[in-house]
């Protein structure tokens, strides 16, 4: 029987889900069945959102201990650090004509900036005692 048909003969309620940039929908029915999806429908995906939200998380994951191995060994002097790199991915992303490289650069960016503020609050922590003193 043919996907549609099917799909169309069910009676039980559904979800439409829009497949990218096109018209094109799948049907989610209380059944779970998923109208299978061609390689051209996979072309029309849009994955730059995934891409682009998987990088932001690592990015955030990474800039994590940096600060934290910062404070520990420099202090808060390094923050200028932080501040040249954001500087200069932030002009990177200006440059950049592929969108999703340009959004990573400028999510990098605003990571080194907030990492400033970050390496100050992680002072106040180590103070409290939450986090190792360097001797």
């Amino acid at each position: 029987m043919h996907c549609s048909r099917l799909l169309r003969n069910l009676a039980a309620p559904y979800i439409r889900l829009r497949l990218g940039r096109t018209n094109k929908f799948v049907l989610l029915s209380a059944s779970c069945y998923i109208c299978p999806l061609t390689v051209d429908d996979m072309t029309q995906m849009n994955f730059e959102g995934i891409i682009v939200g998987l990088a932001t998380f690592l990015i955030i994951g990474i800039f994590h201990p940096i600060v934290i191995k910062a404070e520990y060994h420099f202090g808060t002097r390094c923050w200028w650090a932080f501040l040249l790199a954001g500087c200069g991915f932030a002009v990177l992303s200006l440059f950049l004509d592929d969108l999703v490289w340009s959004t990573i650069a400028g999510v990098t960016a605003f990571s080194c900036f907030w990492s400033i503020l970050e390496l100050f609050q992680q002072k106040k922590r180590v103070e409290k005692g939450w986090f190792p003193k360097k001797d």
